[in-house]
C-alpha cells in the first residue's frame, strides 16, 4: 500500500515521519512518498548561516507551552540544540513614533500587574479608567463568535485594543482584528468570559501559569532548518521525497486515489495527506469534491516578508536593550514589527556584529513588494533609521518574501472547518493537515500532522 503527502512543510515532514514510525511498528508495509512543489523541504522554515550568522526566513521560535515541537526535537536527538530567548526581554510598542515598553505582567495577553498599567505612558488615564472598569463590564451572552476587535473593545476599551492587542496579534497573524474571530484565534478568551464572567479576574487565577522564570519561547541554536534537516535523515530509507513536484489533481479510484502532478505523473495510493496550503488543496481537489474545494478556498490568506539587516555593533547607536518593538496599525507604517535578532538569540551573530529583522504582513504594506524585493528593502532600512537613528550601510541584507502564506482565521473559521471535515468522511483516505485549520504555529502545524498520521493508520487497519 501506499501513501502520499503532499507538502513538504513542517506539518506534511512530521505526518510522513510519524506515519513511517507507526507502520514500521506495526509491521504494515506502506510506501510513502513526499511531494514539494518548492525546490526544498521546510516551508516556511528556512534557515541561513554564513559568517557566524543564523538567519531565519520564516519563524524563529516556537512556543513550548504547547509541547509536540519540544518532543519532536528530543525524539530526533536534537533537543539538546533548544535555546530560550534572552534574559532581557523587553518588547516595546511605538506609540507616535517613540518606542514604550510594553507593561510587564501580562497573562494571554491580558494586564494583571495594575502598577504596571498605571505607570505605563502607553495608555492614556481615560484608557486606564476603562480598563479598570473591565471586571463589572456584562459578559456577551450571545454564543456565537465575534470578532478580537469587537470583544476586546467590549471588554478592555479600544485604546488598550489599538495600542497593546492589535501588533501583539499582528505578530501572529498579520491580519485584521475586525475580522479575525475570537473563538478560532484566542478561545482562551472566549472561556474566560464563559466562566469568569472577566477577562482580569481570569488573568489573575491563572496568572500563577505563567510566571516560570524560563522562556517560554524556544529555538534552535543552528536554526530551525535545523528541525527540516534532521527530519529528513530521521526519514532516509524509509520515506521517499519529491521535490519540484506540484500535485495538479486528486482524483479518486475504487480503493484510494490517483494524484497527477503537473508534470503528468501519476501516483496511487491508498491514503492522501494534503499538508498543501488550503488553496492549493482546494485546486487539486476541485474535479473530485467541488464542495470540498469550495470551502477550502474560501479559508483566506496573506501575506508575509522578513528583511534581515546585518551591522557593525559600533554603528548602531541605539541601546537595543530587549527583542524589539511592535508597529500598531494606527502607525500607519508599511512594516508591523521589528527584532533585534542578535540580543533576542544572542548565538544568531559573531561578536561585534548586530542583526535586526524587520517584518512586513498586513494587507495593506503589500503595496510596496516586488519580485525583487528592492522595495521590502528601501522599506525596511528606512524604517530602522526613522526608529533607531541606524544610518549606516548594513554589512548585508536578506529579504524573503512569502506569499499567501499566512491563513486568516476570519469570523465562522470554527464552521467552515467543520464543515470541511465533514465532507471529509466522504473521502475515507484522504486526510488534512497543516496551519489553515487548528493552530498556525510549529507546534500546532506537527500535531496535525501527527494526527493525519493516526488517522492514516486506522484507515489502514480497516481495508487491510
Amino acid at each position: 500500500m501506499r501513501a502520499v503527502i503532499v507538502g513538504g512543510g513542517i506539518a506534511g515532514l512530521s505526518a510522513a515521519y510519524a506515519l513511517n514510525n507507526r507502520a514500521e511498528q506495526a509491521g504494515l508495509p506502506l510506501r510513502i512518498t513526499v511531494l514539494e512543489r518548492r525546490d526544498r523541504l521546510g516551508g516556511v522554515i528556512q534557515t541561513d548561516q554564513f559568517d557566524g550568522f543564523v538567519v531565519e526566513a520564516g519563524p524563529d521560535s516556537f512556543i513550548s507551552t504547547k509541547p509536540w515541537a519540544v518532543e519532536l526535537c528530543q525524539e530526533l536527538g536534537i533537543a539538546g540544540g533548544l535555546q530560550g530567548t534572552s534574559a532581557q526581554r523587553r518588547v516595546y510598542v511605538m506609540r507616535k513614533g517613540r518606542l514604550i515598553e510594553i507593561p510587564r505582567g501580562l497573562t494571554m495577553m491580558v494586564p494583571t500587574k495594575a502598577g504596571e498599567i498605571v505607570r505605563s505612558p502607553l495608555i492614556s488615564l481615560l484608557g486606564k479608567l476603562r480598563l479598570g472598569l473591565e471586571p463589572i463590564v456584562p459578559r456577551r451572552r450571545d454564543t456565537g463568535d465575534e470578532s478580537v476587535r469587537s470583544f476586546v473593545s467590549r471588554r478592555l476599551g479600544g485604546e488598550i485594543y489599538e495600542r497593546l492587542i492589535e501588533p501583539l496579534m499582528a505578530g501572529i497573524y498579520g491580519g485584521d482584528g475586525d475580522r479575525l474571530s475570537l473563538k478560532a484565534t484566542m478561545p482562551v478568551w472566549h472561556e474566560w468570559e464563559r466562566r469568569y464572567g472577566s477577562l482580569t479576574r481570569a488573568a489573575w487565577a491563572n496568572r500563577a501559569a505563567s510566571n516560570g522564570s524560563g522562556s517560554i519561547f524556544l529555538t534552535l541554536k543552528k536554526g530551525l532548518g535545523e528541525l527540516v534537516r534532521a527530519l529528513a535523515e530521521a526519514m532516509e530509507g524509509g520515506v521517499e521525497t519529491r521535490i519540484n513536484t506540484a500535485v495538479a489533481e486528486i482524483l479518486p479510484r475504487p480503493s484510494g486515489f490517483t494524484l497527477t502532478t503537473e508534470a503528468g505523473e501519476k501516483f496511487s495510493a491508498e491514503i492522501v495527506i494534503l499538508a498543501a496550503p488550503a488553496y492549493a488543496a482546494a485546486r487539486m481537489l476541485a474535479p473530485t469534491d467541488s464542495e470540498l474545494a469550495q470551502e477550502l478556498g474560501a479559508i483566506e490568506y496573506s501575506s508575509s516578508a522578513t528583511v534581515s539587516l546585518a551591522y557593525r555593533k559600533a554603528d548602531v547607536k541605539h541601546p537595543l536593550e530587549g527583542h524589539g518593538y511592535l508597529i500598531p496599525r494606527h502607525e500607519h507604517r508599511p512594516a508591523l514589527a521589528c527584532t533585534w535578532t542578535s540580543e533576542k538569540f544572542p548565538h544568531r551573530a559573531p561578536g561585534g556584529s548586530a542583526l535586526l529583522r524587520v517584518f512586513f504582513g498586513r494587507s495593506q504594506g503589500e503595496s510596496i513588494w516586488g519580485e525583487d524585493g528592492d522595495q521590502l528593502l528601501s522599506a525596511a532600512r528606512e524604517e530602522v533609521d526613522a526608529t533607531l537613528g541606524l544610518r549606516a550601510e548594513p554589512l548585508f541584507a536578506r529579504v524573503f518574501q512569502w506569499p499567501r502564506a499566512l491563513p486568516q482565521y476570519t469570523i465562522g473559521h470554527l464552521q467552515r472547518v467543520g464543515l470541511i471535515r465533514r465532507r471529509l468522511v466522504t473521502h475515507p483516505g484522504l486526510l488534512l493537515a497543516g496551519a489553515a485549520y487548528g493552530g498556525v504555529g510549529i507546534p500546532d502545524c506537527i500535531h496535525s500532522g501527527q494526527r493525519a498520521a493516526e488517522a492514516a493508520m486506522a484507515h489502514l487497519g480497516r481495508i487491510n
